[in-house]
Order: C-alpha cells, then structure tokens, then sequence
C-alpha cells in the first residue's frame, strides 16, 4: 500500500511540480519514520496537490487524520485544533494560498463537512445542520467555495457552498 501511494505521489509530483525550463523532475521524499515527513510506514490516502502543499490523510497516529505538508520545505506542517481523536477524516481539499482546508468526517456514524481556517487555526462545520450523508469536498482555488456530495431522495447530489456555509447553489 506505502508503495502503491508513493508511486501515484511521485506521478503527480512530477505533473504540478517542475523544475527549470518546464522539465520536470523527480522528487523523492523517503519514509519517515518518527512520522514527520510526507511518507510513513502508515498508511497514507487521497492526496491532493495544490502549489506547494500537498494535503493528504494517514493513520501514522492511530486516528485517520488530516496532515498538510510543504512541498518546497519538505516538512509538515501543524495543524492546531483540526484533527479530533473520535472522528475519521477524509478527503482533505486546500485552497491554493493554502488558508482554507475543507475534509470530511465520520463520527458515531454521523457524516460532516468542515471548514479550518489555518490562520485562525478554527474548524467549524459547515454541514451540522444536514441530517444527510455528506461526502468527497473540495475547495476552489481562492477559498470561497465549497463542493461535496449530498445523499438525498436516494440519490448523490452536489451541493456548493460559500465559505460561511451557505447554500449557493
């Protein structure tokens, strides 16, 4: 599995990340294994890369958290206040200045979107007022709006919100 996800890592590095002249280049980023670094002997799933962050979950503390790494400075990057212990984080989205961090969760069987604003280190749900499966958000590139699926009337829809959590369309 750490195998499969750093091959699939490393192509989508070599997509977005390039070096001189447009040439890209191969990045290796080795396993850590005091689970500080972008790869683990856990398991690592749904990265995403956006500038130079790439956002991704692992279970490398015992919970399926949220972690955010810096590309260019090769370290993560701390998160205070988003990941809980007695809730599984999914799908992790980050806005291109990499402010805004948008994921799912399942806790107790209930489903949630969240939103954490990094430069207030605050997490607030956007969601808490659906009584519906929630899942698979992403942000746009400038923050301000949020995708994610919704369960209703037997079916997945896709709902878009603005960042205070209001229904745009």
């Amino acid at each position: 599995m750490v195998k499969y996800f750093i091959l699939i890592l490393s192509a989508i590095l070599a997509t977005f990340l390039k070096g001189c002249g447009g040439y890209p280049r191969f990045l290796h980023f080795s396993i850590d294994m005091g689970g500080q670094g972008l790869n683990s002997r856990a398991s690592e799933l749904t990265p995403q890369v956006i500038s130079s962050y790439i956002i991704f979950v692992s279970d490398r503390n015992g919970s399926q958290d949220v972690y955010l790494f810096n590309a260019q400075k090769r370290h993560l990057i701390d998160l205070p206040g988003l990941n809980s212990f007695d809730e599984v984080a999914s799908h992790p989205s980050i806005s291109e200045d990499g402010r805004y961090i948008v994921f799912a969760t399942s806790r107790q069987g209930q489903s949630n979107i969240y939103l954490y604003d990094r430069q207030n280190q605050q997490k607030r749900s956007l969601t808490k007022n659906l009584q519906v499966e929630v899942r698979n958000p992403i942000i746009n590139a400038n923050g301000d709006r949020i995708a994610f699926e919704i369960a209703q009337g037997g079916q997945w829809d896709i709902m878009v919100y603005d960042r205070s959590g209001k229904p745009i369309w």
